[in-house]
């Protein structure tokens, strides 16, 4: 999620979400010349941003909280880019910056495609070495797997990679960024089109999951992820500011158990600040929402009742066990939890 040309831009031209300008990638070789290095890179993330949140996730199950820093943006950034402004003196304690951007220009000035989380710079020369939001997941579940926790899970397990690949490349297109074309449409058959899409997607997915607890296989994978950092923000975000209004998650058994089930699972909703996620999405998108005015709803304490999907089996870490609890200073404060 990045800064395509200001906040009042939003809602005015038609959502395309590029490739990732900085696609080096952190490898266990170093082939790229990134080599996994524990406490050599930090994390800079928005906890609004359902990309981010991927990494978010997936560190934490993977247990990479002492290989990789965290840093966390402010939820609200101006066109300037991602801001630091919730640190003391609003700058980033470890890599000294107040904006995002400035990592970016030491890498590349004026480099194309904006300035988007999540990214990953390097601590020692302070420059970005990757914007791959959909790579850094992957590269997170194999190629650190010389720092992961004991009792890591395999969140990409070799043998079932071309059926995860194919259910994230269907999420992808019609979820993930299918909410974001409606939201972002200029027009109201660019809307429809899009809208119409989520929806028919959530319906396959329910149809899949109602005789499954996860996506592929019986325990958690990056596609189930994936899902998740969509389905968290739908009733809060997507349903009334991007207009996807069909039917609200909690209005469809399904997915409302599988959500709940993922967000009670340590590792996912202990990630998750609501608050966070609808400031940004209310108060960044001034073309959508001049008036920056951010709802009360809905009521979250919907995501902390049973969900019974255990019901269905599966083992949500495989042979690995939960991760521990979250490092102290990266807890999502009470104003963002249910």
């Amino acid at each position: 999620m990045g800064d395509a040309g200001g906040n009042s831009a939003y809602g005015h031209k038609a959502s395309k979400r590029s490739k990732s300008h900085f696609a080096d990638r952190i490898t266990a070789d170093g082939r790229d010349g990134w080599p996994v290095e524990a406490g050599r890179y930090r994390l800079v993330v928005s906890r609004a941003c359902p990309w981010a949140s991927r990494a978010l996730v997936s560190r934490r199950l993977l247990g990479l909280e002492d290989a990789v820093s965290l840093a966390v943006a402010d939820p609200v950034q101006d066109d300037r880019s991602w801001r630091f402004t919730l640190d003391p003196d609003g700058r980033d304690p470890v890599l000294g910056i107040r904006y995002l951007s400035e990592a970016y220009d030491r890498r590349e000035a004026d480099c194309p495609g904006g300035v988007s989380v999540p990214a990953i710079a390097d601590v020692p020369s302070g420059a970005l070495v990757t914007n791959d939001y959909q790579r850094i997941t992957l590269d997170f579940a194999t190629e650190w797997s010389a720092l992961h926790r004991p009792g890591a899970p395999d969140l990409y397990p070799r043998a079932r990679r071309d059926e995860i690949d194919a259910v994230m490349a269907e999420v992808y297109e019609d979820v993930n960024n299918g909410v974001y074309r409606a939201g972002f449409a200029a027009g109201q058959e660019e809307y429809e089109v899009a809208c119409a899409g989520v929806f028919r997607r959530l319906e396959a997915l329910a149809e899949r999951l109602a005789r499954q607890r996860y996506l592929v296989g019986d325990t958690i994978t990056e596609a189930d992820i994936r899902l998740f950092t969509t389905l968290v923000r739908f009733d809060a975000v997507y349903h009334g500011h991007f207009k996807c209004n069909r039917w609200k998650l909690a209005e469809n058994p399904v997915l409302w158990a599988y959500a709940r089930d993922l967000y009670q699972t340590p590792g996912f909703g202990d990630t998750v600040d609501f608050d966070h996620i609808k400031r940004h999405y209310y108060q960044v998108h001034t073309g959508i929402n001049p008036t920056r005015i951010v709802p009360l709803g809905p009521d979250l304490g919907g995501w902390l009742t049973p969900h019974h999907r255990e019901e269905l089996g599966g083992r949500p870490f495989g042979e690995g066990t939960p991760p521990g609890p979250v490092p102290h200073g990266e807890e999502v404060p009470a104003s963002g939890r249910p």
